[in-house]
């Protein structure tokens, strides 16, 4: 069946899960995984369920340049229900590529009926006009992208609103010594699996036997830059949902791996009884917990803004703001200090923000540096751990973005320390 097939046989039920997706991403601030977990998209069949998010996220990956084309044709905004339906309609229409009878008289059948005739309006004077939904400066929040433009120049950040309207590839991290036998991909550099399928990842070769994971192959570097061994012991802070922990624990460290959040341990804990892997999993607060002990390699992957994460979760362009990246940061630097008082003489920290914004990263390991006599940046090497050779800064951190690899990537910011001995 083909994509057209699939969106014209996707029933109502579908296109209202897709409508409390949106909801939750974007009013609800619940996330893609709350607006997945509604009642509304678990009832669906599977390939309903799929339509659904489908959907959802080719108007979240599209939300700012929809929303430019609406606002031109409403003179004053309707109910936020109906402005999602109007989004979805659009989304339809021009990203899925939904006949135009069939896409609009499927999204004028969800409006209430005192809508009905301007969601009919609006999307069939959408389809005389057609938007082009593929400009950069559009597809980011205008407060965002200025902020990009002041850190990275322009070019660069219409470079890295080029990837939002991108659907990505699904990275895989292998075992040591596992072949990715029966998946179809490459292996990027440092090791990363990159699947050129699509589908449940659960239904793959080697997923139930617990050979990978699945973990951007940007996520992957913070861990190898660690390099721990055999026998060497390794502190995972924020470690939730767990990748990272997996990786320190197949290089043969002894780990312990601490986060706040029980639902998200637990699936921590799924993943290291899947992969056969060990680690000493504590829930608590990683600022304030209560333990003496220290280790040769500490890794802080700090909660932030997450705007690198877009191309997975388009939904955290949409519901962060200027207040939310100076109190997280704010979070960083406590978090920072605790992992540093938990690396023994001579031992390495390793500090990453899944964040685009310069104050969740260059900004924390100069503060950090700055207070924490007996800490030294320890440089990348160019290529070192998989990471991008466009990535390397000059003071030898690490700022990937997301078009720094070919088929797209996350951003994040990495810095490694020594402790003197």
């Amino acid at each position: 069946m083909t994509s057209t097939e699939t969106t014209e046989a996707a029933g109502r039920p579908a296109r209202a899960a897709a409508l409390d997706i949106l909801h939750a991403a974007l009013a609800a601030r619940a996330g893609l995984e709350g607006g997945l977990a509604h009642p509304s998209v678990r009832a669906l069949e599977p390939r309903d369920r799929a339509f659904a998010r489908a959907l959802a996220m080719a108007t979240l990956r599209h939300l700012g340049a929809i929303d430019a084309a609406l606002q031109a044709r409403l003179k004053k905004p309707p109910p936020e229900r109906v402005v999602n339906i109007l989004r979805i309609g659009a989304a339809q229409l021009f990203v899925l590529k939904t006949p135009p009878h069939a896409a609009v008289a499927a999204t004028v059948d969800l409006a209430p009926k005192s809508f009905t005739g301007l969601v009919n309006a609006v999307l069939r004077g959408l389809t005389r006009e057609p938007p082009d939904l593929a400009t950069p400066e559009l597809l980011a929040p205008q407060w965002l992208y200025a902020r990009w433009m002041s850190a990275y120049g322009a070019e660069t950040a219409r470079a890295i609103a080029a990837q939002i309207g991108e659907e990505p590839p699904t990275d895989l991290s292998l075992k040591p010594g596992v072949a990715p036998e029966g998946l179809e991909g490459e292996v990027l550099p440092g090791g990363s699996f990159r699947a050129a399928m699509a589908g449940d990842v659960t239904g793959w070769p080697g997923f139930a036997e617990g050979r990978w994971w699945v973990q951007d192959a940007s996520a992957a570097v913070p861990a190898r830059l660690l390099a721990v061994g055999p026998g060497e012991t390794a502190l995972d802070l924020c470690a939730a949902p767990g990748g990272k922990t997996l990786q320190l624990a197949a290089d043969g460290a002894q780990v312990v791996a601490v986060d706040r959040n029980g639902q998200r341990l637990k699936r921590l804990r799924e993943n290291l009884r899947r992969t056969g892997l060990a680690a000493e999993v504590v829930e608590a607060d990683a600022a304030d917990w209560k333990d003496g002990r220290t280790f040769d390699a500490v890794l802080l992957d700090a909660p932030c803004s997450a705007t690198g994460t877009f191309r997975r979760h388009p939904d955290v362009l949409w519901v962060a703001s200027p207040k939310d990246v100076a109190n997280l940061a704010a979070v960083q630097s406590r978090l920072l200090d605790s992992a540093a008082r938990r690396v023994r003489p001579g031992g390495r920290l390793v500090y990453c923000v899944c964040s685009l914004e310069p104050e969740e990263g260059e900004a924390q390991a100069a503060a950090f540096l700055s207070r924490t006599p007996g800490f030294a940046l320890e440089p990348v090497a160019a290529g070192e751990g998989g990471a991008p050779e466009a990535s390397l800064r000059a003071d030898g951190t690490l700022r990937i973005l997301p078009q720094h690899r070919p088929g797209g990537t996350d951003g994040f910011y990495i810095a490694r320390f020594r402790r003197a001995g």
